[in-house]
């Protein structure tokens, strides 16, 4: 008897084992190889398999990274000399914004790394108290005054963590493997990972599908129409913005995020440098236009720009036609696309788990295509390992934490047009009216903005590393003004403040230009990419 329950046993852990032995990936574009790489790279005894479509197309943007992806890159164990060539991949250290505000703003920064404050009198308030100060300080000083990084970006130079252990320009705020970003080929980068994939044992099948046969545990059987039948204990839908098995089969809900986010289109194009040391920047620049905005995004051997539309305030026809008059030139091969932003309902149904545009889509504003594929998939290798099976009740627990997670990524988008001024077009005339939701407004008023109603010099400033401080500062959505301060203070005149902060002021220029002389002893941006790209040969 002792044997048999050892065989019960035996038996019943092979059938739990079993449960997500076999993973079959659909969808070969950025998203479904990243989750394959992840998968065999985390799990190395379980079959994974990627299943694409010959037929077709990758949607081939989401060029353009934030930090996050280094911290991806770690845990599955990639190095940027590795694809840095064979993506066609550049470095970014900031997101650079033009005419969100108003048109003719100037533009403003949202830098990577962390800002300084140390030897401050009010942590970041010392800033507003420098424009109270002195009101014409531009916007554009934010950034400069308070993170190292803005320096590099100014001079175009870069600054390795092996450099730095020399220059000291704040290496406890600023690190290069951290915090530097990348611009790479989406389509590049994808192929590239695919055979890295297939190098640690994953495998590559070609098809497209003609069924999907369904059971009580969700997706039972695919087939393709090379008559090939797929199975698995788990489906990554990855299929883009038709998801297919998630969306399609298992007819999950998805929640849209028109009310928010309008825009839903996009013309995109690829433009050739006419000078590439000066035109290659380590930056990604977004400039807000009649009816959405332009990103341009400079990779090693060209640019990738397109214009982000809504198709309710303006035609596809005429946005080309807007687009191409901002470019200056009619001679390019322009791709239109239809995005679908929101998220389902759920993402991890029975057993399909959705990445990436099959999941949801921010807009492209502030680079979020990728983030949400490595963000919801370090959530998803936590509970496969932590779990052999995945009841109903953890589902539910990363549905949450990756819809919350989405949904704050999706209000601080919103919030680059919610804080403008602009009124010129029926596009902007409108956000000015858009209701963003009280519930989920007041909230993101309490985490980002620290609660600013309270009269407290501590909680005048925005969360340093929310990135907010930077978007509200460059947008003139300041939470300390002279005002505040009398009321707070109880003072009615003010210039008792100005030895106090003058003194703050002088220090705060003083480590501006010690930053800046730093950065001018950096190699240029385009001296150290060169570099990178002959060493990947």
């Amino acid at each position: 008897r002792l044997e048999e329950v050892n065989c019960v046993n035996a038996n019943l852990l092979w059938s739990i084992y079993k449960v997500m032995k076999n993973i079959i990936v659909v969808g070969g574009g950025s998203a479904g190889v990243m989750s394959a790489y992840t998968l065999k790279k985390v799990f190395p005894e379980k079959n994974i398999t990627i299943l694409e479509s010959e037929n077709v197309p990758t949607v081939g943007v989401g060029e353009s990274t934030l930090g996050g992806i280094n911290q991806w890159m770690s845990m599955v164990d990639l190095h940027e000399e590795d694809f840095m060539k064979e993506c066609n991949g550049s470095l970014k250290m900031s997101i650079r914004f033009e005419n969100f505000y108003q048109k003719g703003d100037g533009g403003f920064h949202y830098p990577f790394g962390r800002p300084d404050t140390s030897d401050s009198i009010a942590n970041l308030n010392d800033w507003y108290f420098k424009k109270i100060l002195y009101p014409d300080t531009p916007v554009t000083d934010y950034a400069l005054t308070h993170y190292p990084m803005m320096s590099l970006v100014n001079n175009n130079t870069i600054l390795t963590d092996e450099m730095n252990k020399t220059l000291q320009l704040c290496p406890e705020l600023y690190s290069y493997k951290k915090d530097v970003a990348y611009h790479f080929d989406a389509v590049m980068f994808a192929n590239w990972l695919k055979k890295r994939f297939e190098d640690i044992g994953g495998i590559v099948e070609k098809g497209d599908i003609k069924i999907v046969k369904e059971s009580d545990n969700g997706i039972d059987t695919i087939v393709t129409d090379k008559l090939k039948r797929y199975t698995a204990d788990l489906f990554i839908d990855c299929t883009g913005w038709k998801s297919l098995l998630l969306g399609g089969t298992l007819k999950e809900p998805f929640d849209s995020y028109a009310d928010m986010l309008p825009n839903n289109k996009a013309w995109a194009t690829h433009l050739p440098y006419t000078n590439k040391e000066k035109e290659i920047k380590p930056y990604t620049n977004c400039t807000a236009l009649d009816n959405g905005w332009v990103w341009n995004i400079p990779l090693w051997s060209r640019m990738g720009t397109g214009y982000v539309y809504s198709d309710k305030y303006v035609s596809d026809d005429d946005a080309l036609d807007e687009f191409k008059k901002y470019l200056g030139r009619d001679d390019l091969e322009y791709r239109k696309l239809t995005m679908r932003v929101g998220l389902h309902k759920r993402i991890f149904v029975k057993n399909v788990c959705a990445i990436g545009l099959s999941a949801g889509f921010i807009e492209p504003l502030e680079s979020n295509g990728l983030l949400s594929v490595h963000e919801f998939l370090v959530r998803l290798v936590k509970i496969l390992r932590d779990r052999p099976v995945v009841s109903t009740f953890v589902k539910d627990q990363f549905n949450a934490n990756c819809k919350k997670f989405f949904r704050e990524f999706a209000e601080f988008v919103a919030s680059h047009y919610a804080l403008s001024i602009r009124d010129d077009t029926e596009y902007w005339r409108d956000i000015q009216k858009r209701d963003y939701g009280v519930e989920s407004s007041i909230k993101r008023l309490d985490s980002t903005f620290q609660k600013i109603n309270e009269w407290s010099f501590d909680n005048f400033h925005y969360p340093n590393l929310s990135g907010m401080n930077c978007i509200a500062a460059g947008m003139n959505f300041h939470p300390t003004d002279e005002h505040t301060l009398k009321y707070g203070t109880r003072e009615s005149d003010l210039n008792i403040f100005s030895d106090k902060w003058n003194k703050r002021v002088i220090q705060l220029e003083r480590r501006k230009k010690e930053w800046d002389t730093k950065a001018k002893k950096c190699p240029s941006l385009y001296r150290h990419l060169k570099k990178l790209h002959i060493r990947s040969i």
